[in-house]
């Protein structure tokens, strides 16, 4: 795929709907040769929309109208190509529990939780939050997490987690200041709500701080996953992190979490981990597959607003 398409893709597919300034800035830079001959020249898997834009947002640069990021961003190359080169978009979205949650509570209890690329760890605590599923509420406190679930029933219960744990290249620290900035700019410039959502689930890591460890999802993976309690049932779980890894150690990866003892949670693009048989996604925006050892549950949007249950 061009970076051209790849940029038009993410505006047509991704924000539409979700973020009127990043469907904008997307298109804008999708037909901008000056803007695409600079981002050729950064290694493809740093060619990222969500990259560009968070960085720039990092550094304190304009994403509300296409021709101030375009004169910010061509002016700034040389910083925003080495933040560019340094970082990846580690969008640690607790929503995403939302979309979890309902297949959590149905494996055997308790649980012991290790999620490959969690970043922060904000996914490691579906326990601690709070839920809305329409007019079915769940849990108390903070953050509070919305999400439209159809074809399935909502969760009438939390999990119990007895142990949660993190692997990922570069994992970030919530008491950091500079890894929550990080957090914050890869959030949607619209989404207030979630960078409200970020602050409270970022208190609820930091007052119980899980392990995280920082390592390969193929190589590191045994070592953890041995340290988890016998008693409890394993689930080996990620979201929206297998798109950045190459298509032989994702081959790799899937290979080695189905050998492991317990479950695997998969949340991910459908031409990232495939599937057999999937039906009709429900609309042309971008969906994820929920998959639960490597059956596939349901469509699921990327920030943990909605499901469509299927299987």
């Amino acid at each position: 795929m061009t970076i051209a398409r790849r940029y038009l893709e993410f505006g047509t597919r991704e924000a539409r709907g979700v973020s009127p300034g990043y469907e904008r800035l997307s298109l804008a830079v999708s037909r901008d040769d000056v803007l695409l001959n600079l981002i050729g020249t950064l290694p493809r898997a740093k060619q990222q929309p969500n990259l560009l834009f968070g960085v720039v947002r990092l550094l304190g640069g304009p994403v509300d109208e296409p021709a101030a990021f375009r004169e910010y961003t061509v002016a700034n190359w040389p910083v925003i190509a080495a933040e560019m080169r340094t970082r990846a978009t580690q969008t640690n979205e607790a929503g995403r529990c939302a979309l979890l949650l309902p297949v959590l509570t149905f494996l055997p209890q308790p649980l012991a939780l290790l999620e490959v690329g969690a970043s922060a760890g904000l996914c490691l605590y579906p326990d601690r939050y709070a839920y809305r599923y329409g007019d079915h509420r769940l849990g108390a406190g903070a953050p509070v997490l919305d999400c439209t679930a159809t074809g399935v029933a909502p969760p009438t219960r939390l999990p119990e987690v007895v142990w949660r744990a993190g692997l990922d290249l570069n994992p970030l620290d919530v008491t950091d200041p500079a890894d929550l900035a990080w957090l914050d700019a890869t959030i949607w410039p619209e989404h207030a709500y979630r960078r409200a959502r970020l602050r409270a689930a970022a208190a609820v890591v930091a007052a119980e701080p899980p392990l995280l460890v920082r390592g390969d999802l193929v190589d590191d993976l045994p070592a953890l996953a041995a340290q988890a309690p016998p008693e409890a049932t394993l689930v080996v779980f990620h979201t929206s992190v297998l798109y950045q890894v190459p298509a032989p150690r994702r081959q790799a990866f899937a290979d080695l979490v189905r050998g492991l003892p317990g479950h695997w949670i998969a949340n991910e693009a459908p031409e990232v981990l495939l599937h057999d048989g999937l039906p009709e996604p429900p609309s042309d925006a971008f969906h994820n597959v929920l998959a639960l050892d490597g059956r596939p549950l349901a469509w699921t949007r990327g920030h943990g607003q909605s499901m469509l249950w299927f299987g």
